[in-house]
């Protein structure tokens, strides 16, 4: 089976769109770009929406917007206009308080720091000097 393509995804696999929340601009973007109308194409392949969704350039509505959510550049981030530090500020809480819902997965990520933290000074992250 062939693996999908990682759509607006860096390289910890964090995406930077929701398929919901973002659905307009999924749907702006593939008409903007490929003429589609998505809602016209009810027999699509889902292969096929996720190459299409892969393939957006960074000048359609989405792109636009993933460019913003995803910049890591501090000089970038304190250029943005108000209207961009929105887009950003509103999706790193969104995406905080998605990973305050899973409680497991923060436990998880607690007892790494734990470790790390251990092991930098001195210990073995074991609860062992």
């Amino acid at each position: 089976m062939r693996k999908l393509l990682h759509d607006f995804k860096n390289s910890n696999d964090e995406s930077f769109y929701d398929l919901r929340e973002d659905w307009h601009l999924i749907e702006a973007s593939l008409a903007a770009q490929y003429g589609i109308r998505i809602r016209q194409h009810t027999d699509m392949p889902w292969e096929e929406f996720c190459t299409l969704v892969a393939g957006l350039m960074p000048e359609t509505p989405l792109g636009s917007i993933v460019t913003i959510r995803s910049e890591k550049d501090r000089k970038v981030i304190k250029g943005f206009t108000s209207a961009q530090r929105k887009i950003y500020n509103d999706w790193r809480l969104r995406t905080a308080n998605k990973q305050l819902e899973n409680k497991e997965q923060l436990d998880k990520k607690m007892k790494n720091f734990e470790v790390v933290f251990a092991q930098m000074f001195g210990g073995d992250g074991n609860g062992r000097g």
